[in-house]
């Protein structure tokens, strides 16, 4: 399928680990095939399955909040040569998750959908079944939030852990 590696990328937004984000995509594709008669013909089928993935990664949040799990982040690899622009290149990524990990679940998936998937505002507002306004104001929150954090404004010491 051709939409396979946006929902793919997508889930690795939200989860953060290449084997949870395999998982997700499955599960995903099982619920959709499971569930095909919902979907209405005419309509984007990605985005229905953004809304699957979406709804099962909240399920499996609230689920890890309950048993007390906790979720990994994958190594990130950077090259160069200059060791000190690496070590400072990680640092921003490392903050920079932090910051998406602490912001509501609502403002990480609108994030994903936007900034990484290239969603326009109206195409993430109908696979988060909101109004646009909504998708406008969350995505404006969660930018200012990580930019707080990766440049160290006073914001940055409501979001970090």
């Amino acid at each position: 399928m051709q939409f396979t590696p946006r929902l793919r990328r997508f889930a690795l937004t939200l989860t953060r680990s290449q084997v949870d984000a395999d998982d997700l995509v499955q599960s995903t594709f099982e619920r959709a095939l499971v569930n095909l008669q919902q979907w209405e013909r005419g309509t984007r089928l990605d985005s229905w399955l953004y809304r699957i993935a979406q709804n099962l990664w909240i399920d499996q949040r609230r689920r890890a909040k309950l048993c007390g799990t906790t979720e990994s982040v994958d190594a990130m690899l950077l090259t160069g040569d200059d060791g000190r622009e690496i070590a400072e290149r990680q640092l921003m990524v490392r903050d920079a998750i932090r910051a998406l990990d602490s912001l509501p679940e609502e403002q990480q998936a609108v994030l994903a959908l936007v900034s990484i998937e290239g969603l326009s505002y109206d195409e993430a507002a109908k696979v988060l079944d909101v109004p646009i306004g909504t998708v406008m104001s969350r995505l404006a929150r969660a930018r200012r939030a990580i930019a707080a954090v990766v440049l160290g404004t006073p914001q940055d010491r409501r979001l970090r852990v």
